[in-house]
């Protein structure tokens, strides 16, 4: 037997699932007009600036940046292909590949993370209070916990 949504329910997951159709889209759209880099393209590049040596596995890359391992490959080829990341065997265990930020490649996040941060502050953060902001995280944090394959924390 099916437990339908009630009225509150069925509002709520509509509101969800059109946030998480319409914020990517928004955000991709305006790295694409402003750096010319898709969103998963812009997160690749944006996680290698923040590991240590700008170097990451190519599985822990996937994880961390939501993407398949396969996406990953498609999107880390590109990028090699202008110059901003390469792939070399991990000096710890040379069956895995790491995934590198070049200097352009780090030139090229830091070109375009400031309208992307503007764009999230517009988007999301300026439109909420402080109070609502942790309500954001925590309610984010637990359902991401749900997912498979999650990174967060509950």
């Amino acid at each position: 037997m099916t437990n339908w949504l009630n009225p509150t329910e069925l509002s709520s997951w509509l509101s969800l699932a059109e946030l998480v159709v319409k914020l990517p889209a928004a955000l991709d759209a305006q790295l694409q007009r402003d750096s010319g880099l898709s969103h998963f393209e812009y997160m690749v590049l944006a996680r290698l600036s923040e590991a240590p040596a700008q170097s990451l596995r190519m599985s822990s890359l996937a994880a961390i940046s939501n993407g398949s391992l396969s996406r990953l490959s498609h999107v880390v080829k590109r990028l090699e292909q202008r110059g901003w990341v390469v792939r070399e065997p991990c000096p710890e265990d040379g069956r895995y590949t790491n995934a590198i930020l070049t200097g352009t490649g780090r030139e090229k996040v830091t070109a375009a993370a400031p309208g992307h941060v503007g764009a999230v502050r517009s988007l999301v953060i300026d439109r909420l209070d402080a109070d609502q902001l942790e309500a954001l995280r925590a309610i984010c944090g637990r359902i991401a916990a749900g997912l498979p394959g999650s990174t967060c924390p509950e």
